[in-house]
């Protein structure tokens, strides 16, 4: 696991699962993947930057989406999404 702490509102995170079948705590695991993909979220309209963290968790590849604040990974949402599946193998040059 990176250097870095994390942090989520448990609400959101309760949400997630019920929503996305996937945890906060276990979402962490995808910044660990060496071969992680980290992409701006450009259509989040805030001041403040986000982030989606591409990386691979069990057999699929997790996205998740969080910003970056005084060294705290803010996690907002998490899932097994196509479009990040697909942006990591086109990144890493998996080929199927």
């Amino acid at each position: 696991m990176s250097k870095d702490s994390f942090e989520w509102d448990l609400e959101k995170d309760l949400l997630n699962q019920v929503k996305h079948a996937i945890s906060f705590s276990e979402a962490q695991f995808a910044f660990a993947d060496p071969h992680r993909v980290i992409t701006e979220d450009l259509a989040h309209g805030s001041a403040e930057k986000r982030y989606y963290c591409l990386g691979k968790v069990g057999d699929g590849v997790l996205t998740v989406r969080f910003t970056y604040r005084h060294g705290i990974i803010r996690i907002y949402g998490a899932g097994y999404w196509r479009k990040g599946k697909q942006i990591y193998e086109r990144q890493n040059q998996i080929y199927r």
